[in-house]
């Protein structure tokens, strides 16, 4: 079982380092990302809307809900999500500099992909889309087609 109180600290000191080490080395920066930035995205929001995770690299969704809705986990620490392809359901968050997380878009996938139609797929496979978009969409998510938060 897992210490939420002890995940959200370490993840809090893992910020707090960052910070410090960016302010003691000014213009240099040490923000966590690639996978780390991936794995934190997914273990803070599987804890937080009690998720059950895949296993790394799973195709096409990242964990689960009870009812057993797959639920694609992205994170970022920009402006920017990608996406390869529709999942079913979609949890979109922002982590902050202190380790907690905005959630931008949790809702249907499908909203999300429809965003895409009639766009040339790029060439590294992924389309690109906005947080400000995303977070224009989440307002017409109606409550019901949202995983609810456990914490």
């Amino acid at each position: 079982m897992i210490d939420h109180e002890r995940f959200r600290a370490l993840v809090k000191d893992l910020y707090a380092t960052v910070n410090e080490l960016e302010s003691m080395f000014p213009g240099r920066h040490f923000t966590p990302d690639g996978h780390m930035v991936g794995s934190l995205g997914e273990c803070l929001v599987a804890d937080a809307y009690d998720l059950k995770l895949m296993t790394a690299s799973n195709k096409g969704y990242d964990a689960v809900t009870e009812t057993g809705l797959e639920v694609e986990i992205k994170a970022t620490q920009s402006n920017t999500v990608a996406f390869r392809s529709q999942p079913q359901h979609a949890i979109i968050i922002k982590i902050m500099c202190d380790g907690t997380f905005e959630e931008i878009y949790n809702g249907p996938g499908a909203l999300v992909w429809e965003l895409f139609s009639g766009k040339r797929l790029p060439s590294n496979g992924q389309f690109q889309v906005s947080l400000s978009k995303l977070r224009q969409l989440n307002q017409t998510v109606a409550e019901a087609d949202q995983v609810p938060r456990a914490l």
